[in-house]
C-alpha cells in the first residue's frame, strides 16, 4: 500500500537518501538507530565521521553498530545496517573537510539533513567552540543549500543556548553578536587574547558552549530563506525510556550521572540547589519528537512558509522531580541492586551554601583522596583518586549555572507534536511523556549504567550486595568512634562546660532583660 507522505511519517522518510553530522554521538546513533527500525524504507543514511587515531571511519562505524544498542535491529533485520555509509570529513574543518567527489554525491542525492555534531563541553576555548559549533553550521548550511534535493535541514540546538533570561520560549531570541564576525575574530585572532577576551564575548551566557549555539541558531535563521529549516532544543539528554532497550546510554552526563557518582561512593558533596526541579529528556523521547517536527517541515514547502520552526525539547509535562528526589531515588535503588566495589556507602548531599561545600570537598573528596592514593603508591600502584576528584571538582563547578538557577522552558509547540502523528504512525511515534513513570525511569536509568557504562555484570548482584553490607558497617562502626572521638574531645577539654556556661549565661541576661 502506497501512503501520501503528508499523512504518514514513515512515507515521507521511505526512498530519501539522509545525511547526519554528529552520527557517532550520544543522540546520533539513537537517531540512526530509529530511522532504521521505525523508516526500513529509506535509500540511504550518511554519516559524516572523521578518522580517529588508528581507526577509519569504517572501523569506527563497525564499533558502534557492535553497541546492544543495535542488537534488535541485528536479532530482526541486519541487512538495514548496509543503508548506512560512512563518509570522510569534519565539522571542525572549513568545508566540513569534505573531499570533492563525496561533496557532489551528497548534493545530488541528499534530500534531508540531521545536523547533530557539536562540542559540548562547556569549558572549551572559544575559539574551539566558535569553530565547531557556529562556523561548522555555516558550512553545513552551504552544503545544504547547494543540495539539489533537499525538503529540510534539522538543527539540534539546546535549550540552554539562551538561560541568560529565565523563562525560555519556542521563538528565535536576538543574537549576542553577529555570527559572521565571531567567526572571523575565531579564524584570526591568536588564542591566547581570545581565551582573555572570552568572558566579554560571553556577556551574561554561562559558557562558551552555550554562546556559540545562540550564534549558530543564527546562521540557521539566516539561511532560512533558501533551507526549509528546523531549531530543535533538546534539555539535558538523558537514558532511553523504553526504545529500543530501556535505560541505553553511553555517557555520564546529566542526571544519571550524578546517580552513577553517588551510587559508587565516590561523589560525596555537590554544589547546586537540591530543591530545584531537573530537566531532562530521554533520548528516544527526544528523537522521536525530532523526527516528527522534520517531517512537519518537510511536507511543507520554504514558498509556503519560509520561516524557522523553533521547539523547546524539555521535561515540561513529566511529573517534576528535584535534584534531592533523584538523589534519593539513587540510594534506594542501589540498596536494592549496588552497584559494584563501591568506594563508600553511597551517600551524596548537595550544598547550596559554597563555603559549606568547600570544606566538605575537603573532608569528604581531597583529604580521603591523598590518604588512598598515598597506599596505592607505596604498593606499587597507580594513584588515581586525587585526579578523579579534580575532574569532579571541574565539572561541578562548570554545571554550576544549572545546578543552581531556575529556567522555565516552554515547550506547547513540541507537545502539540504528539497530536499531530497520524494514526498511521502512533506505535512507533507516540510521544506522550505524561505517561512515563518518572521513579521506575530512574531506576532502569541507573541500572542501565551499571550494564552499559558500568559493564558491570547483572548476575554479580549477590557479590555486589555483599560488599554493599560491608560499607553499611564500616561507615557506621566509623560514625560511632567519630562521635565518641568528639565527645571525648570536648569532655577532656572542657569544650563543653564551655558551651554549657555559655548559654546559661545568655539564658539568664536574657531573664533579666
Amino acid at each position: 500500500m502506497n501512503l501520501d507522505p503528508t499523512t504518514s511519517i514513515t512515507a515521507f522518510y521511505a526512498g530519501r537518501s539522509i545525511l547526519i553530522t554528529g552520527g557517532t554521538g550520544f543522540m546520533g546513533k539513537v537517531l540512526i538507530e530509529k530511522l532504521l527500525r521505525s523508516c526500513p524504507a529509506v535509500e540511504e543514511i550518511f554519516l559524516l565521521m572523521r578518522p580517529k587515531k588508528n581507526s577509519t571511519i569504517d572501523d569506527r562505524l563497525r564499533q558502534m553498530l557492535a553497541l546492544p544498542l543495535y542488537d534488535k535491529l541485528r536479532e530482526t533485520d541486519p541487512s538495514v545496517f548496509e543503508k548506512l555509509i560512512p563518509v570522510i570529513g569534519d565539522v571542525t574543518e572549513e568545508g566540513l573537510g569534505l573531499p570533492p567527489v563525496e561533496r557532489k554525491v551528497l548534493i545530488e542525492k541528499v534530500s534531508i539533513v540531521f545536523h547533530v555534531a557539536a562540542n559540548v563541553r562547556f569549558d572549551d576555548p572559544l575559539k574551539h567552540a566558535v569553530l565547531m559549533n557556529t562556523r561548522g553550521t555555516r558550512d553545513v548550511c552551504i552544503l545544504a543549500a547547494s543540495m539539489k534535493k533537499l525538503v529540510v535541514l534539522l538543527h539540534v540546538s539546546t535549550a540552554y543556548g539562551n538561560t541568560d533570561r529565565p523563562v525560555i520560549d519556542e521563538i528565535l531570541y536576538p543574537a549576542h553578536t553577529d555570527w559572521k564576525k565571531a567567526i572571523k575574530i575565531a579564524e584570526n585572532m591568536d588564542e591566547n587574547i581570545l581565551n582573555i577576551m572570552t568572558p566579554k564575548f560571553l556577556g551574561k551566557l554561562p559558557n562558551t558552549y552555550t554562546f556559540t549555539k545562540q550564534l549558530a541558531e543564527h546562521v540557521i535563521n539566516d539561511y532560512a530563506g533558501i533551507i526549509p529549516s528546523v531549531i530543535f532544543r533538546p534539555s539535558v539528554v538523558v537514558a532511553t525510556v523504553k526504545e529500543p532497550i530501556p535505560g541505553w546510554m553511553d555517557n555520564f552526563n546529566g542526571p544519571v550521572g550524578l546517580m552513577i557518582g553517588g551510587g559508587k561512593g565516590v561523589l560525596r558533596s555537590v554544589y547546586g540547589n537540591p530543591d530545584l526541579v531537573v530537566d531532562f529528556i530521554p533520548v528516544d523521547v527526544a528523537i522521536k519528537t525530532l523526527l516528527i517536527s522534520t517531517w512537519l517541515r518537510g511536507i511543507t514547502t520554504i514558498t509556503r512558509d519560509p520561516s524557522v520552526s523553533v521547539y523547546n525539547c524539555s521535561s515540561n509535562g513529566l511529573k517534576a522531580v528535584t535534584t534531592k528526589d533523584m538523589m534519593n531515588l539513587a540510594f534506594k535503588t542501589v540498596a536494592e541492586l549496588p552497584l559494584e566495589g563501591c568506594l563508600w556507602l553511597p551517600n551524596t548531599t548537595m550544598y547550596s551554601n559554597i563555603f559549606m561545600y568547600y570544606l566538605t570537598v575537603w573532608i569528604f573528596h581531597l583529604i580521603p583522596a591523598l590518604v588512598i592514593d598515598t597506599v596505592l603508591k607505596l604498593s606499587g600502584a597507580k594513584p588515581r583518586l586525587v585526579k578523579l576528584y579534580r575532574k569532579i571538582y571541574t565539572a561541578n563547578l562548570a554545571l554550576t549555572h544549572f545546578l543552581k538557577e531556575k529556567f522555565k522552558f516552554e515547550n506547547s509547540k513540541l507537545m502539540a507534536l504528539n497530536e499531530i502523528v497520524p494514526e498511521v504512525n502512533r506505535t512507533d511515534f507516540s510521544v506522550d511523556v505524561g505517561q512515563i513513570d518518572v521513579t521506575e525511569y530512574f531506576r532502569d536509568s541507573l541500572i542501565g549504567g551499571k550494564l552499559y557504562l558500568l559493564k558491570e555484570d547483572i548476575n554479580k548482584i549477590p557479590e555486589a550486595k555483599a560488599h554493599y553490607n560491608k560499607m553499611w558497617w564500616i561507615d557506621r562502626v566509623l560514625k560511632v568512634w567519630f562521635a565518641i572521638f568528639i565527645t571525648w574531645i570536648g569532655f577532656t577539654y572542657g569544650i563543653f562546660a564551655h558551651i554549657s556556661t555559655y548559654i546559661m549565661t545568655l539564658f539568664d541576661f536574657s531573664l533579666t532583660a
